[in-house]
């Protein structure tokens, strides 16, 4: 073959501007699929994480719900702590001594379970078995919130400090989470309280 022929096929490949024409395009076609994907896997992950923040949060706001439902006294309040007599667990022979708190960089919410001999005023507290349990390992709490608000017969809201603890009939409890772009997700629980002894 002559070097004239070769010289002639090499004429019909690409040129360099072509061939820069094509990489730019790829480059375009690439960046735009990318920047696509990037934002949909984004979304995505945001809306799992909102969804996962969402599910815990109802999880805790009923498990802490069912046990201040069921409590037979309350010995303290305030906004942000609680103690009371309740069952702890539902197989509980008798109620225990629970202290509801914030830890003290306010980033978990938890319980100090006392047992007891017998239910009060019979029982004495065990306090040698007082057990510390994380209600909520990553708490939030937005600005201008408090963990518990408490309710007189009527509904309404109570003025702390409450004098008379008989006068309690119903705790709100205010629970949230921040999800994804920092958006809050809140859990308002009105808790009646059923099981309210008034002769101790």
């Amino acid at each position: 073959m002559s070097i004239r022929r070769l010289l002639t096929l090499g004429r019909k490949g690409f040129t360099l501007v072509e061939l820069m024409i094509v990489i730019v395009l790829i480059g375009i076609v690439g960046t735009t699929f990318f920047v696509f994907f990037n934002d949909s896997l984004s979304q995505y992950l945001a809306l799992q994480k909102d969804g996962t923040a969402f599910t815990g949060l109802a999880s805790q706001s009923q498990r802490l719900a069912n046990v201040l439902r069921g409590l037979t006294d309350i010995t303290s309040e305030s906004a942000n702590e609680i103690t009371c007599y309740a069952y702890f667990a539902p197989n509980d022979t008798y109620t225990s001594q629970i202290h509801y708190y914030l830890s003290s960089d306010g980033k978990k919410l938890l319980a100090d379970v006392t047992p007891m001999t017998a239910n009060p005023p019979i029982g004495t507290l065990i306090t040698s078995q007082t057990k510390t349990f994380t209600i909520i390992s990553d708490f939030y709490q937005p600005d201008g919130t408090t963990l518990f608000g408490y309710l007189n017969d009527t509904g309404a809201a109570l003025t702390l400090p409450i004098p008379d603890e008989h006068s309690i009939k119903g705790i709100q409890v205010n629970l949230a989470a921040q999800g994804a772009n920092n958006s809050d997700q809140q859990i308002t629980l009105q808790v009646s309280l059923r099981n309210r002894k008034t002769n101790l």
